[in-house]
């Protein structure tokens, strides 16, 4: 969404910058986002079924309607939504279940990489338990890799694998959750862990 200043984006051994146009839809397709804010990221003016379907209007127009909205009936399903809400609009679902929407819109096209930007920040703190829990078993079960992006320590502990701590849009350490975790060598992520109660034990990814 940004054009970069420097650098390399690479994915799955291909230099992102280097491709535009057609060369670029294919990797698109592969990568998929879920947003921070669930209220501000669905059109209101869509029913459900058009929603979670968008990305097949986009990368399988010669889908016909009926196979989109059974491809979107599955997906709904999957992530605990009922498919007799096809029919309803954005604004008739609380924050936990839009979320639930934006990541079943995320999923319909089987990406292999997720960013997921804060996706549970906006929600209250039971729902964004079952949001991660969520997130977790799906992860298992599509064999995604997320680029998980949280200010909250204790929550990047409950699914990252390997964490990658910044500061003022620099890096500052990386390594694995286990590492970073217990044996911090910033000062930066030093004070950042000294400002959590307690940190849970990393994922087992």
């Amino acid at each position: 969404m940004i054009e970069p200043d420097a650098g390399q984006i690479l994915f799955e051994g291909h230099e992102l910058l280097s491709l535009s146009g057609e060369a670029l839809r294919a990797p698109r397709r592969q990568m998929q986002m879920i947003v921070q804010d669930p209220f501000a990221s669905l059109n209101p003016r869509k029913r459900l079924r058009e929603i979670v379907a968008e990305p097949l209007a986009i990368y399988e127009p010669e889908l016909a309607p009926s196979e989109r909205r059974a491809k979107a009936r599955e997906l709904l399903r999957r992530v605990g939504l009922d498919d007799s809400l096809l029919r309803r609009y954005p604004h008739e679902f609380s924050g936990g279940q839009r979320q639930r929407i934006g990541i079943a819109r995320a999923l319909i096209l089987h990406p292999k990489l997720v960013v997921a930007d804060e996706p549970v920040s906006a929600l209250d703190v039971s729902v964004a338990a079952q949001a991660l829990r969520l997130l977790r078993e799906l992860q298992q079960e599509f064999r995604l890799t997320y680029i998980f992006i949280s200010h909250s320590l204790p929550v990047v502990a409950q699914v990252a694998s390997r964490i990658a701590v910044m500061r003022a849009g620099q890096f500052v350490e990386s390594g694995s959750a286990e590492r970073i975790l217990r044996e911090p060598r910033s000062p930066y992520t030093c004070e950042l862990l000294a400002a959590v109660p307690e940190i849970p034990r990393p994922a087992k990814v």
